[in-house]
């Protein structure tokens, strides 16, 4: 089993960004001195709690204050940005990492994202399928470039001045470009298997039940076979929320009561997610009540906190119910008591991690 991070992020509405960001960093800084394999980041423009702009530039500004992890987008959100821009940024991370760069990639899914660039009526998938193909086609082929779709047309047929170098894309570090990483959030998602098909592979959210989990390891392995390869559970990662602290008392003042850092965050995230797919998934049976659907019940189901023998329990039991995962992606959330979310990632790394 090996370990990763990811953190959307999400903040209280309010808190000092100039906080939230170095808390963001130091987050990613510690996981890599515990060890941690890699670390997503994601990003959203329209949002006073999601307070990464863009994962890109905060990941840059990590490459020379790290040595080993791995540093992916989580996600880059494809429908909101220009695709020769976004190829360009991307191969500058990749190259200022030295090749430690894994590319998450989504249409974005924030409603106020969708309105404010213009595509909240769009196909957004398409949107996405089309930026990801001009931006390996830009990494891959020679110039002058001739990438026509429905919504980009990419040229520079009539400025290519091959002795100057004009006209030409600068190419990622890693050839013929980065891994490429997409997020699961449907059950029995077809985008799993479409992305398989592709070489790409697939996080598993943090914020939906084991019952929806558990469809997207029968979607990878119908991805893999359709592109003649075997499925290995090593390539699949799972996001999940955990909290791990020495000692119960510790655990019930920093995720009990109605209000607390991780009611907080899944609630505000269902509260975003009601409009277009309503809260069937994140009930753990449809027979729950909509009012039921609390911050309070969200932490005591997609929550997995306690001592480090209990926390590893639940981890191995939550495995086997869905499926042979081999990247667990520990989720960053807002340091309320930074001295105990410190500790949790610790004792994940120093006494959980070996028991999975």
């Amino acid at each position: 089993m090996k370990l990763g991070y990811f953190t959307m992020p999400l903040h209280p509405v309010g808190k000092d960004w100039r906080q939230t960001l170095a808390e963001d960093r130091e987050a990613i800084l510690l996981a890599e001195q515990l060890g941690f394999e890699e670390a997503f980041v994601g990003e959203h423009v329209t949002d006073l709690a999601e307070t990464i702009t863009s994962c890109l530039i905060f990941i840059a500004t990590l490459a020379r204050d790290t040595r080993r992890i791995r540093l992916g987008s989580g996600t880059v959100n494809l429908a909101n940005r220009h695709p020769a821009v976004t190829a360009a940024e991307i191969a500058m991370v990749d190259t200022l990492l030295e090749g430690r760069f894994i590319l998450g990639v989504a249409p974005g899914g924030l409603p106020s994202d969708a309105e404010m660039m213009g595509t909240r009526d769009d196909d957004r998938n398409a949107l996405f399928v089309e930026s990801i193909e001009h931006m390996i086609a830009l990494w891959t082929q020679a110039p002058p470039y001739r990438l026509k779709g429905k919504r980009w047309q990419l040229t520079t047929e009539q400025t290519w001045i091959p002795e100057i170098g004009q006209g030409e894309m600068l190419k990622p570090y890693q050839r013929p470009h980065p891994p490429i990483v997409v997020t699961a959030i449907a059950p029995n998602s077809n985008g799993i298997a479409a992305a398989a098909a592709r070489g790409w592979t697939p996080i598993s959210a943090n914020f939906v039940h084991p019952w929806v989990v558990k469809t997207h390891w029968p979607k990878y392995v119908e991805g893999c076979a359709a592109d003649g390869r075997e499925a290995r559970g090593e390539d699949w990662r799972v996001a999940r929320s955990i909290f791990v602290a020495d000692d119960q008392a510790t655990v019930r003042r920093l995720t009990g009561g109605a209000q607390n850092t991780f009611g907080d965050y899944f609630r505000n995230l269902q509260r975003k997610g009601q409009a277009s797919r309503g809260n069937a998934l994140f009930k753990h049976d449809p027979s729950v009540p909509d009012a039921a659907v609390t911050g309070e019940y969200l932490c005591s189901q997609l929550l997995i906190a306690g001592t480090p023998n209990e926390v590893a329990d639940r981890l191995n039991a939550f495995r086997g119910q869905v499926g042979p995962f081999g990247r667990l992606l520990y989720v960053g959330h807002d340091w309320g008591e930074p001295a105990a979310m410190r500790r949790s990632m610790e004792l994940m790394a120093e006494k959980v991690l070996p028991q999975l």
